[in-house]
């Protein structure tokens, strides 16, 4: 039976250029087109090791999936696969906040320079562009220059696309290097779709969460990087070391489970007179905890899932400059405001977050649990 789109049609199977498309994200949006469309990919990255369970050729989609090793700096490949598509999705970036300080010129440039040609190639031969942002892109919000006594009300950190606008700290903070980027990309592809008529979506993606995110140093990762929250909570349960808060964990932060972000980006893809031209925050505002309370669910959820005793895990505070180093600096609080992707595709978001850090550490701790426990038992050198 076909599928249908949200007026009823049905949907015409179409070739999609995914750009970044082995990463956390791609691979679950793979996943679903694969068992649950007639769509075809062309992946694009440096790596597959978070698709290569879905490219064995003996499966049943194995001729609607290609990867392509290549790293779009440069490549001459990029326009020819971008104009044989329907369809590009643009997921490739650096987006893990403690190389915002260390890595700024890498960051400007995987977020800006090397999307430009994406863009430009996409405009160019009329072809439809879905791009990730972030949510990053709002910088501060305006509650954190108000008084004490205004701070606690939620309507001054909710997060409009077409009102908010963009707050960023000083040049010296490097910390927003990774939102200017991502910001001046979302305003040059506006200005192509003004301009030259470029059919685009931007998603703005508010703290994604789930399996197969970031990565656990040591064992899929270098030993000295710093993953997101999530993927460094789990680093440090599996080790059974303390749960590092920076700055207290005061700040708060809303999580959206990775099923229901695929579920909106597939309306996204299928209904394009629903999608074009907008910009969508995808999140769950129902979910939002301090980073310290997410460390303390997380450490419950853990002890479920694991036989570790609760009472066996803890957490520390640690400096901002500790952690990420000089020149870190921070957004308290946001809350996706959703009225604009309800109206548009009827999407909303349904997984709470206990349900959603369950299923998530039940993957990290049986996927990983084997090799640290190989490592830590190990004669240190």
């Amino acid at each position: 039976m076909a599928r249908m789109n949200l007026e009823g049609n049905p949907i015409t199977p179409m070739s999609i250029c995914m750009i970044g498309g082995s990463g956390f994200i791609g691979s679950h949006l793979c996943e679903k087109l694969m068992a649950e469309t007639s769509h075809k990919i062309i992946v694009i990255d440096v790596a597959s090791d978070k698709i290569n369970h879905l490219l064995d050729r003996s499966l049943p989609w194995a001729n609607r999936i290609e990867f392509h090793h290549m790293n779009i700096k440069n490549d001459s490949r990029l326009e020819t696969l971008i104009k044989a598509s329907d369809l590009t999705i643009n997921l490739a970036a650096i987006c893990t906040p403690a190389d915002y300080n260390t890595r700024p010129l890498d960051t400007i440039f995987s977020n800006f320079i090397d999307s430009l040609p994406v863009i430009k190639y996409c405009s160019e031969n009329n072809k439809r562009l879905i791009h990730f942002s972030t949510c990053e892109v709002y910088g501060k919000t305006i509650g954190c220059f108000l008084p004490e006594e205004y701070r606690k009300d939620p309507k001054y950190y909710i997060l409009k696309e077409d009102v908010s606008p963009c707050i960023f700290g000083p040049v010296e903070k490097q910390r927003w290097s990774y939102a200017c980027a991502k910001q001046m990309t979302d305003r040059l592809i506006y200005a192509e779709h003004s301009e030259n008529g470029l059919k685009f979506t931007v998603v703005r993606p508010y703290n994604w969460i789930g399996p197969r995110m970031d990565f656990i140093p040591g064992v899929d990762g270098p030993c000295d990087g710093v993953p997101r929250v999530l993927a460094c909570f789990s680093n440090n349960l599996l080790r059974g070391e303390p749960l590092k808060l920076v700055d207290g964990g005061q700040s708060q932060r809303t999580f959206l489970y990775i099923k229901d972000a695929i579920e909106a980006v597939l309306l996204m893809i299928e209904n394009p007179e629903r999608a074009n031209g907008h910009i969508f925050n995808v999140g769950n505002p129902h979910n939002e905890v301090s980073v310290k309370e997410l460390a303390e669910l997380m450490i419950q959820a853990y002890a479920k899932v694991s036989g570790v005793p609760a009472s066996s895990l803890s957490t520390l505070n640690v400096s901002s400059e500790e952690f990420y180093g000089k020149g870190y600096d921070d957004s308290d609080r946001r809350i996706p405001d959703m009225t604009i992707i309800t109206k548009q595709l009827g999407w909303k978001p349904t997984t709470p977050l206990d349900e959603l850090l369950d299923v998530t550490l039940q993957y990290q701790h049986q996927t990983y649990s084997h090799a640290i426990k190989k490592e830590l038992s190990q004669p240190t050198k």
